[in-house]
């Protein structure tokens, strides 16, 4: 069934291929967003910053990330983020993003993206919730096995859930799993996890009493370690583990052996008290069972100093169990019962029962016989919850195991009987498309002939309307030239000769009167400044027949600056059709043009404005930007200048904006209208 899908849907792909256009303009705002995100991520991967800082750019990530359209690389991002993160042990935000990330790779249908998000979920889960973490890990595991070249990835799932598998003492089940991811990083060429594979192995054969295959694991590990950056780390692990390993073997001598080579190590042990302090109680410890006291319990002590110094719960709760048993051996029950109690409460507090089972069986060999009697209760209780515990878990897994298995074999069985059904659809839906397809051959030639005598009616109509709007205009024209050439041959005339009469009064007269009548001279000049203006303005709506539309164009920028005393920049793509634009559209965009221009002469103080035109997509974008001082479009209301540029841009069914920045200075204005009309522009 799924091969029968999959012919049909690439047989379906193959036709919208064919059928769409493929899109090869960069969006530049999604690469700034990109560039953004990607600047944030590094800020917050660098240690100039402090964690709050770090976070904090995290959060601005993903805040530009979530504007992004849904895609594979916004969830790649989301992913990136999440992992930053965990780094930063902000868990919570780890796990938000990752189900982020699942519910945009479900919805895009990413195998990749919803393993990787399950794989993450997983590992939020396998602290606290290994149930949980299990189950997150299973899901990512089915995925991965079902996909090649990402064996990497299925190699670290099948690892995690093989030490889920140890930790329930599953140690078959664990030890399957490791092997499974072994052999997924051999193939992957990428051997980082190795050592830890055979860390793995070797606690597991330990567990199962096979002491010389688990010294052989560990050895392993440390040689795969060698030339990698955790080199030195996974050694001192390895050697901790081998003398834990012949310890348990009782073979106290060399447990010692390599507990020394571990702490030998000293300028790493410096700088990471840890791993010092465990090796240094390890030793200390083996020293006592082998009934050596040399340093003891001085080494006990030195060990628990440093765990105390750094606040090592878990060690501590260790370590005081320790020289709890150290002192019940030399009859010191009081001493020992207080770091026996000291450690019960830390790993109550820790929930870890494992020391917490001994903590209670040693009190209750040093406690009176009644309260030895209640720990002796406790031991059993907690023993055999913790059995149960196990149990339930390991049954859990396995349930999830074979119900996996089951809709597998169910699903199986399902696409086999579906293969046919599909079969049987696609059969009769073949015949019934050769019976539409006929039809409809019979009626194709009434529909063409329908469809042709509807364009025709539509072309009319079109036409019609257009005339008729050419018409309105060219009166419109018609009117404002008239009223520009009656302002500038009669109105301003009159103004010229009044004032040519002052000025030859003066020039015979010497009444007292001479600088009051050069002032009204002066505003004279000013008022036929303003008539001349708005002469030129009227008579600019209409365009000359005879003159290139960009040329008139670039005629009025030049004048109306040069009247203005203004630096202009002026651009027009050639890849403009001026020819085939409308004139209605070619004096709106010419209005517009001169609205704003008129706009900065009055309110901006500008010392340059550029102007540009470019065709992208269809559109013809004009583009007006100035540097003067800018407006606050909060606090100014729109004055009839910028809404009749609003009205104009809707009448061509395009789009405005009016841009500003109050604190740099600077406005500017985006014009964007189809470059072809349609009959909706023309009501």
């Amino acid at each position: 069934m799924i091969k029968t899908v999959n012919i049909f849907y690439k047989i379906l792909l193959i036709f919208t291929f064919i059928c769409c256009e493929k899109p090869n303009e960069i969006v530049k705002k999604e690469d700034i967003k990109s560039n953004l995100i990607t600047s944030y991520i590094l800020k917050a991967k660098s240690n100039n910053f402090s964690i709050i800082q770090r976070k904090s750019n995290l959060d601005k990530a993903y805040t530009i990330c979530s504007t992004l359209d849904e895609s594979v690389y916004k969830m790649d991002k989301i992913h990136e983020i999440s992992i930053v993160y965990y780094n930063l042990e902000d868990y919570n935000s780890y796990r938000k993003m990752n189900e982020k990330a699942l519910k945009l790779s479900t919805s895009l249908k990413d195998s990749l993206g919803i393993a990787t998000s399950f794989g993450n979920l997983g590992i939020y889960y396998r602290t606290d919730k290994i149930d949980s973490s299990y189950y997150y890990f299973d899901k990512a595991e089915q995925i991965y096995s079902k996909m090649f070249r990402h064996e990497y990835n299925h190699g670290k799932v099948l690892l995690d859930m093989a030490r889920i598998l140890q930790r329930t003492k599953d140690y078959a089940g664990s030890e399957d799993l490791t092997i499974r991811a072994i052999e997924k990083f051999e193939l992957s060429k990428n051997k980082k996890f190795l050592p830890l594979c055979y860390t793995n192995l070797g606690i597991l054969a330990k567990y199962l009493e096979r002491y010389d295959e688990a010294v052989g694991y560990h050895l392993k590990a440390i040689e795969y370690a060698k030339g990698g950056e955790e080199e030195v780390l996974q050694t001192l692990i390895s050697l901790n583990n081998i003398g834990t390993v012949y310890k348990s073997q009782q073979e106290y001598d060399k447990a010692k052996e390599y507990y020394h080579k571990g702490l030998a190590y000293t300028e790493f042990l410096n700088k990471n008290p840890k791993r010092h302090s465990r090796l240094i109680d390890n030793l200390a410890y083996v020293n006592f069972l082998s009934k050596d006291l040399t340093n003891i319990p001085d080494l006990f002590y030195k060990a628990l100093k440093i765990r105390d110094s750094i606040d090592d719960k878990y060690g501590i709760a260790t370590n005081t169990l320790h020289l709890a048993e150290y002192y019940k051996s030399i009859d010191e029950d009081s001493i020992a019962r207080m770091y026996a109690e000291r450690s019960r409460n830390i790993s109550l507090d820790l929930h870890n029962n494992e020391e917490l089972l001994g903590v209670y069986l040693l009190l209750s060999e040093i406690s009176d016989s009644d309260i030895g009697l209640q720990y002796a209760n406790k031991y059993i209780a907690l023993n055999d919850s913790l059995i149960k515990v196990e149990r339930l878990f390991r049954d859990k897994f396995a349930r999830i195991k074979f119900e996996t298995e089951e809709i597998v074999e169910k699903n199986q069985q399902i696409s086999k009987e579906n293969e046919i059904l599909i079969i049987a659809i696609l059969g009769l839906t073949a015949l019934f498309l050769l019976g539409y397809i006929i039809f409809r051959q019979q009626q194709s030639n009434k529909e063409l002939l329908f469809a042709q005598t509807q364009q025709e009616s539509n072309e009319e109509i079109y036409r019609l309307l257009l005339n008729q709007q050419i018409k309105l205009e060219e009166g419109r024209q018609m009117e404002q030239q008239r009223m520009s050439e009656e302002l500038h041959d009669g109105v301003l005339g009159r103004l010229f000769g009044v004032r040519l009469s002052l000025d030859g009064i003066n020039q015979r007269a010497n009444d007292g009167f001479t600088e009051a009548r050069n002032k009204y001279i002066d505003e004279l000049k000013a008022i036929e400044k303003e008539i001349r203006l708005l002469s030129h303005d009227l008579g600019a709506e209409t365009l000359p027949s005879d003159v290139a539309y960009i040329d008139a164009v670039e005629n009025l920028i030049g004048d109306l600056c040069e009247v203005h005393k203004i630096s202009f920049e002026f651009n027009n793509d050639e890849d403009i059709d001026w020819e085939g634009v409308d004139d209605q559209k070619k004096v709106n965009l010419f209005r517009i043009l001169q609205e704003s221009m008129q706009n900065i002469f009055k309110h901006a103080s500008a010392d340059l404005i550029k102007i540009n035109f470019e065709y992208v997509d269809g559109n013809i974008n004009l583009t007006i930007l100035d540097d003067g001082v800018g407006f606050n479009s909060t606090k100014v209301k729109r004055g009839i200048g910028l809404k009749n540029i609003t009205s104009r841009v809707n009448q061509m069914n395009g789009q405005v904006q009016f841009i500003n920045d109050v604190d740099t200075g600077g406005t500017m204005v985006s014009v964007s209208v189809p470059a072809k009309a349609n009959v909706a522009e023309l009501y």
